[in-house]
């Protein structure tokens, strides 16, 4: 190769290089393509649910205020619904017989003082004959007694003979009040054969065993009348939990539908059953007493006030939920809800005691509050 032909090659390779170069700069300079110059950062979840009433109501979402005391003073226990004691009876043929009349059917509304059925009896008759009879020797004791009293006073007879006519009204005077007081206690109708079945309160009837024709025996369950506006809630607790107990603690009471009623503690009996080793907690439900039915089952949670603070949040443990790294409750808002963050402390019998980040007596969705978890990180995916 001649040294022209050198130069040239040479020249031609320097040209190659510095394209090279030029075009390598180029790329390492150039701006790189969206996608790789930042990667997009995820939106923040959002915090908030709109929600109307109207669907809060269908997703049977439940909205309580937080309750304020410590963990320890919330008491769990099953409890009853018993009509009052002088607010439900049990009416029964007051003898033996056979059923010829019933007036009235199980929910119908009946007086205090009200017949429900007849029952045809033989003792009835009886009774009734007895009446009769006392009624009759009262009679001729009064007219023995007028007779002896004028021949007394025209001097025809000893007095002797009158006293003993005044002794004999007195005695056929007891006997007609033990007559009558056996026609009442028996319940005899007029008719003078039949005992009529009669309601001492005023209510509706719960239970009918009663059928037409039938023969029942003395004291024989027929009906059953109660007063369902005059209701107490019965509960148990062991003899532990019953000494914190003390009248006029708050209750929170919950049917089996999930609808929550405050109470109050009307009394204790302070006393341990032999048998089932618990006492008995009475407690009222205030206004609320239509929403229960006598033998109705509820919940109720005594917040008791013996030995323990007042301090301090409580809520159910169905409302704490877990949104990402984050413990919340669902704040009802005038729109919907809106998680909020919060601290929780010890659990214990379905309840999450709260030690920051909620007041008490703030409205939260404690029933369902999952559903709300679902929709936020639904948007959140989205």
């Amino acid at each position: 190769m001649t040294s022209k032909q050198k130069i040239t090659a040479g020249a031609a390779l320097a040209l190659v290089l510095a394209a090279g170069a030029g075009f390598g700069v180029a790329r390492l300079t150039a701006p790189l393509p969206q996608a790789y110059t930042s990667a997009e950062k995820p939106a923040a979840p959002a915090d908030t649910v709109t929600m109307t009433a109207d669907a809060i109501r269908q997703s049977q979402i439940t909205v309580a205020p937080a309750a304020s005391g410590e963990l320890d003073s919330a008491i769990p226990a099953s409890a009853r619904v018993d009509a009052l004691p002088d607010a439900e009876a049990v009416l029964t043929s007051r003898a033996a017989g056979t059923i010829t009349r019933i007036f009235k059917r199980i929910g119908d509304p009946v007086g205090a003082g009200e017949t429900l059925a007849l029952v045809e009896s033989r003792d009835a008759s009886a009774i009734a004959a007895d009446r009769a009879a006392a009624g009759a020797r009262v009679a001729l004791a009064q007219k023995q007694l007028a007779r002896e009293r004028g021949l007394l006073s025209q001097g025809v007879a000893p007095r002797a003979d009158f006293e003993t006519a005044e002794a004999a009204l007195a005695v056929a005077r007891a006997d007609a009040m033990r007559a009558n007081a056996a026609a009442g206690a028996a319940r005899v109708a007029s008719d003078g054969r039949s005992v009529a079945v009669v309601s001492p309160v005023a209510g509706r009837v719960t239970a009918i065993t009663a059928n037409l024709g039938r023969f029942v025996a003395a004291e024989a369950e027929l009906f059953r009348v109660a007063d369902p506006r005059r209701i107490q809630i019965v509960t148990s607790l062991p003899p532990g939990d019953a000494a914190r107990v003390r009248t006029g603690d708050r209750v929170e009471l919950t049917t089996s539908d999930g609808q929550a009623i405050e109470g109050r503690v009307r009394t204790m009996t302070g006393v341990v059953d032999a048998s089932t080793r618990a006492a008995t907690v009475v407690v009222e439900a205030g206004a609320a007493n239509t929403v229960f039915i006598p033998g109705q089952q509820v919940q109720a949670r005594i917040f008791a006030s013996g030995g323990a603070a007042k301090s301090g949040v409580m809520v159910p443990q169905d409302a704490v939920q877990t949104l990402g790294d984050r413990t919340v409750v669902f704040v009802r808002t005038r729109s919907g809800f809106k998680a909020q963050a919060v601290q929780i402390g010890r659990r214990s019998s379905g309840l999450v005691g709260i030690t920051d980040g909620l007041r008490a007596g703030q409205p939260i969705a404690t029933t369902n509050a999952f559903l709300l978890k679902a929709e936020i990180e639904k948007e959140s995916a989205e």
